[in-house]
C-alpha cells in the first residue's frame, strides 16, 4: 500500500478558488512543494474542483490538467506521493448539501456518466504514475444520498481499473466524511481500496467564530480542553442532521473522546480488509493558540496509536493556513509533532 502517513492539503489552490489562470500560477509552486518535503511531510493531498478540467459542457480542459501535471511532476521530485482530491465536481458540492437543485449529480444518469468520463480521463492521464492516489469525490453528505454513492463508487472504480491496476483508490462515506458513516461503505471487491474520512471534533473548537457555519457564535472564544458538559452547552445549537453536535459517552475531552470518534472507521476499515486514512484535520485560525497545540497533540496521539495516516488541513490561507502568521509560535512545534524533525 501506499505511504501516506502524514501528509499536508494544498485547499485553495485548484479548489474553493477563483478559477483563474493568474490564481493557479501564484498561489502554489515548486518552492512551496520543495519546503514540504524539507519538513518531513510524506505526501500532499491536492483538491481539485471540477472547473479546473472540465468546461460547462464537460469539454477537457488541457490547460487545467497542466497544473495538476506541474503538482504530480514537483511532487515526484521531491519524493513526495500526491492524493488527487475531486473536491467538487459538476452536480455535487459540500457547501450546496441538502440542496437538490444544485446538487443532483445522484438522481441525474447524465451526469453520473459525466462523472465516470471524468475519473476515466484523470486515470488515463494519471494512472502510470507510482506517486499518485485518486479520491473519488470530497465529503458526501445526505444521507439519502448513501446507496447512490455507493453505485457510483462500484462504476467509478470498475472504469478506472481498466487503466490501472496499481494506483489507490480513495473515498469516505456520508455526512463530510464523518468517522461513523464508514460503515454504510460497501465492502470493496478491489483491496487497493482506502478508506477516508475527517476529524474536526468537537467542531465548536475547531471551528469556532467560522463565518460559514451559521449557527455558530462570531465573537466566542473556545478553549480545550475543557469539560464535556462544556461543549456539550457550547454545541447545543450546531447539531447536524437532526443529531447533537457532541454525541458521545466519554466521559472527559482529550484522547478517549478522539479513541471514540475514529473506532467505527477502524472497524469499519478492518471489516473490508483495506486502509484507513484522515484526509482532513485542523483547527481554525480563530482559536486560541495554545489550545490549538493541545489539540494536534491529542488527535496526533491517537493516530498514531492506531497508525492512521492524515494530511493536515491546511498548507496556506483558507482560515487553517499553517504558513500564516497565527501559526507563527507554534508551527515548529506541529512540523516537529507530525514529521518527527
Amino acid at each position: 500500500m501506499m505511504k501516506l502517513n502524514r501528509g499536508i492539503n494544498l485547499g485553495g489552490y485548484l479548489s474553493q478558488c477563483v478559477h483563474t489562470h493568474e490564481h493557479y500560477r501564484s498561489f502554489i509552486g515548486e518552492d512551496d512543494i520543495k519546503q514540504i518535503a524539507a519538513w518531513g511531510f510524506d505526501h500532499i493531498r491536492l483538491p481539485i474542483d471540477c472547473e479546473v478540467l472540465e468546461t460547462a459542457e464537460g469539454a477537457k480542459k488541457p490547460e487545467g490538467y497542466q497544473y495538476v501535471s506541474n503538482a504530480v511532476s514537483w511532487s515526484q521530485k521531491y519524493n513526495l506521493n500526491i492524493i488527487l482530491d475531486l473536491h467538487k465536481a459538476y452536480g455535487y458540492d459540500f457547501n450546496n448539501a441538502g440542496d437538490s437543485s444544485k446538487n443532483n449529480l445522484f438522481t441525474s444518469p447524465e451526469l453520473k456518466k459525466r462523472f465516470i468520463r471524468l475519473w476515466e480521463n484523470i486515470s488515463n492521464e494519471y494512472g502510470s504514475y507510482g506517486n499518485v492516489a485518486f479520491e473519488l469525490l470530497n465529503e458526501v453528505v445526505e444521507e439519502e444520498n448513501t446507496d447512490s454513492w455507493n453505485q457510483l463508487i462500484r462504476e467509478t472504480v470498475s472504469v478506472i481499473r481498466k487503466t490501472t491496476r496499481e494506483t489507490p483508490i480513495i473515498y469516505g462515506g456520508i455526512c463530510w466524511n464523518s468517522a461513523s458513516t464508514l460503515k454504510y461503505l460497501e465492502v470493496p471487491q478491489d483491496k487497493n481500496t482506502i478508506f477516508t474520512f475527517h476529524f474536526y471534533e468537537p467542531l465548536v473548537f475547531t471551528h469556532q467564530k467560522a463565518y460559514w457555519v451559521e449557527k455558530i457564535d462570531k465573537k466566542k472564544d473556545i478553549f480545550y480542553p475543557e469539560t464535556m458538559d462544556y461543549y456539550r452547552k457550547h454545541s447545543a445549537e450546531l447539531g447536524v442532521q437532526g443529531k447533537p453536535a457532541i454525541d458521545s459517552q466519554s466521559e472527559a475531552m482529550g484522547p478517549e473522546f478522539m479513541r471514540e470518534k475514529v473506532m467505527e472507521a477502524i472497524e469499519a476499515a478492518e471489516k473490508a480488509g483495506v486502509g484507513l486514512y484522515c484526509g482532513e484535520f485542523g483547527v481554525i485560525d480563530q482559536a486560541p493558540v495554545m489550545d490549538t497545540l493541545r489539540w494536534f497533540q491529542d488527535v496526533d496521539k491517537v493516530f498514531r496509536d492506531f497508525n492512521i495516516g492524515c494530511a493536515v488541513w491546511t498548507y496556506k490561507k483558507m482560515d487553517f493556513g499553517l504558513i500564516d502568521s497565527h501559526y507563527d509560535d507554534i508551527r515548529e512545534d506541529l512540523i516537529t509533532l507530525w514529521t518527527g524533525k
